[in-house]
């Protein structure tokens, strides 16, 4: 570039020389200081140029204002007609500084500038005062305007660009999120229900033998299902094709919930049909979730699970009492009802979670054809 740019600092000397020098040399180098004035300003203009890329507004005032020196001395006697070479350059320069309204004004400031020049040179002058004018103008604007069009395409590039990676980064960390639930529902479910059964082993191992298979069993089926659960996660997220989830999803976790000893109910109300598989996994999950933590919390309550199919919406109710026995050492990551939350509003549901009178209730409700925004997601069916 910069080897580029002194090749064209030495063309700009050139012309200067072969416009102005040449020609005054030629014709006999003036001798009087208004000759000599006159020269050097007209010189002067020309060598602006060397600058027309930093700064080309200075170029334009002040090439216009040294070119228009030798027109004021045309008392000298001889102007030199390639001299307009120049006048031609610094129209071009000046088009290109100027954008906007201010390019309006310049305009009418060139135009304003060559009547004087048409005054002060006399009749005859019009004609090459326009034809070394207007149509560079005219040149520097659509060079102007095409320079313009391409920085702002550029812009427009980096703001996308930008705009891409911002999404691609929220990609990810939505990504994350929905793994990092997917995992708590998971994990967090299998090892509740383990440490409960194992807590129920060791208090049975010594005076109830067959209680305490029955117990291991249990804990054994908990651990191949979380197991299981958990190979269907990684084949999922690996982007192998995984059977859509339904709504007998429930009743198997509240059959399996039954089996390791919790007091579990769950009853199905109107249909189940147009209820899609984002919808179905959520409501699963809602079900997972609150079993997890009656569990976890209310150990020897009684949970009742409803889920009612009405219309396309579908609601899941799930209603635990009070612990009836000793709570065992068992705290949650403090994100299950939180992701649980945030997974039925991504549906354009609606969860509510609170304790009310003997007891704790969870309930959501979700339209049946799910968000258009839903992902199709989750576990597969056993």
């Amino acid at each position: 570039m910069n080897g580029a740019r002194r090749l064209e600092a030495v063309g700009i000397v050139v012309l200067v020389a072969a416009v102005i020098a040449l020609p005054t040399a030629i014709h006999g180098w003036p001798t009087s200081i208004a000759g000599n004035v006159f020269t050097a300003a007209l010189m002067g203009s020309g060598l602006t140029l060397l600058w027309w890329r930093s700064h080309p507004r200075l170029v334009a005032v002040l090439g216009g204002a040294l070119l228009f020196v030798p027109v004021v001395l045309n008392a000298y006697g001889w102007f030199p007609d390639t001299a307009f070479a120049i006048l031609a350059l610094i129209t071009l320069v000046a088009a290109l500084g100027w954008s906007g309204r201010a390019a309006w004004a310049v305009a009418g400031a060139l135009a304003a500038y060559l009547a004087v020049l048409w005054v002060i040179l006399g009749d005859g002058i019009e004609v090459p005062l326009i034809m070394f004018s207007v149509p560079s103008f005219l040149a520097g604007t659509v060079l102007r305007l095409h320079r313009e069009a391409t920085e702002a395409l550029a812009r427009r590039g980096r703001e996308l660009e930008e705009e891409r990676e911002l999404f691609a980064e929220l990609a990810v960390q939505h990504e994350r999120a929905r793994i990092a639930s997917e995992l708590h529902d998971i994990v967090g479910h299998a090892i509740s229900v383990m440490v409960i059964q194992a807590a129920a082993g060791q208090r049975l191992v010594d005076r109830d033998p067959v209680g305490t298979s029955q117990v291991f069993a249990g804990l054994a089926e908990s651990a191949r299902q979380g197991h299981e659960d958990l190979r269907r996660l990684v084949e999922l997220l690996g982007g192998m094709e995984v059977g859509g989830p339904d709504l007998s999803l429930i009743e198997e976790i509240v059959t399996r919930a039954a089996r390791s000893g919790l007091d579990v109910s769950c009853r199905f109300e109107g249909s189940r049909e147009g209820v899609s598989a984002p919808v179905a996994h959520a409501a699963f999950r809602v079900v997972q979730e609150s079993l997890t933590n009656a569990l976890r919390y209310a150990p020897g309550a009684a949970v009742r699970v409803v889920v009612n199919g009405a219309g396309r919406d579908l609601t899941v109710r799930v209603a635990n009492g009070d612990a009836a026995q000793q709570r065992q050492l068992l705290s949650g990551t403090g994100r299950g009802l939180a992701g649980l939350r945030e997974r039925v509003q991504e549906l354009g549901g609606q969860l509510v979670a609170g304790p009310v009178a003997g007891g704790w209730l969870v309930e959501a409700t979700m339209p049946g054809g799910g968000s258009r925004r839903a992902r199709r997601g989750g576990l597969g069916r056993r």
